[in-house]
């Protein structure tokens, strides 16, 4: 686990630390400009496009996720609302999607482009900065799982928290209480699970992506497997939002993006003139 990489030291700016999650984040917008780009052009639309799609994604996300988090953690966003809205943790994935969904939205009608179009190619792009993206979360020791004593199962001792007795049962984990509230635990590490099966929602649909459709519906299939995926991961998340019962505030947006995926695809999955060959 390595959360920080090195320090710079610059002029004006002083000491700027360089860590390893915000290094894998811009690798993941990097990584997923790069396949809108190239899909953009497939679709003989402007690839140019894709920075302004980007730029949408980067600020409406950023913002979307710290909104969520804060919302999310309001007693604490109460007592320390300047720490809770600037600090460098604290950015939720739906929040993230969700604001970033409403700034790419408004960089396609910004330059006249149709949303179902963008959304086809912002699809693979989006599994593949997941992907990315979630290899910063395990190497920051953050969003990891419950305590397991399975061969797989990895100790975060510096993490964000550190998986130790205490915090666990913090997030509600079933801990032994003989154990010591210092003792660190090995848990499941769920920020390689969402890696590992987002690049195979990649490979999947970058491989379909030709399949002839109305524009819409590859981000409709994308919807479905991200939702699955997460609703599936959750079970293994070591969380404190578990306001409805068993299930997960994530769980509960995950079940609704399915439904929303199911019906984009099955009305948008007959061809049409219009779809990228």
């Amino acid at each position: 686990m390595y959360p920080e990489l090195f320090t710079l030291n610059l002029p004006v700016i002083g000491e700027l630390t360089i860590t390893s999650f915000g290094l894998l984040m811009a690798m993941a917008f990097l990584a997923g400009y790069m396949v809108v780009r190239a899909e953009l052009s497939r679709f003989d639309s402007d690839p140019d496009l894709a920075a302004d799609m980007l730029l949408g994604a980067l600020i409406g996300g950023i913002v979307g996720a710290k909104l969520y988090y804060v919302f999310l953690y309001w007693d604490r966003t109460a007592l320390d609302p300047f720490g809770m809205l600037f600090s460098r943790g604290g950015l939720v994935w739906y929040g993230g999607f969700i604001g970033g969904f409403i700034g790419v939205v408004w960089a396609l009608r910004h330059r006249s482009t149709p949303i179902g179009l963008g959304a086809d190619a912002v699809a693979p792009a989006l599994a593949l900065a997941y992907a990315v993206g979630r290899l910063g979360c395990f190497f920051v020791g953050d969003d990891y799982g419950r305590p397991t004593q399975s061969w797989f199962g990895i100790a975060f001792p510096q993490g964000q928290p550190p998986t130790t007795a205490a915090n666990l049962r913090r997030f509600g984990a079933n801990v032994d209480p003989a154990i010591p509230d210092t003792e660190v635990l090995a848990v499941h590490p769920t920020q390689l699970y969402e890696t590992g099966l987002s690049l195979l929602f990649f490979f999947v649909l970058w491989r379909i992506r030709k399949h002839p459709h109305k524009q819409g519906w590859l981000f409709g299939v994308w919807l479905v497997l991200a939702g699955a995926e997460r609703l599936f991961v959750e079970i293994f998340r070591a969380k404190d939002d578990r306001f409805l019962g068993a299930f997960t505030v994530a769980q509960a947006i995950s079940a609704g993006i399915i439904v929303i995926g199911i019906v984009l695809a099955v009305r948008l999955r007959r061809p049409s003139a219009a779809a990228a060959t």
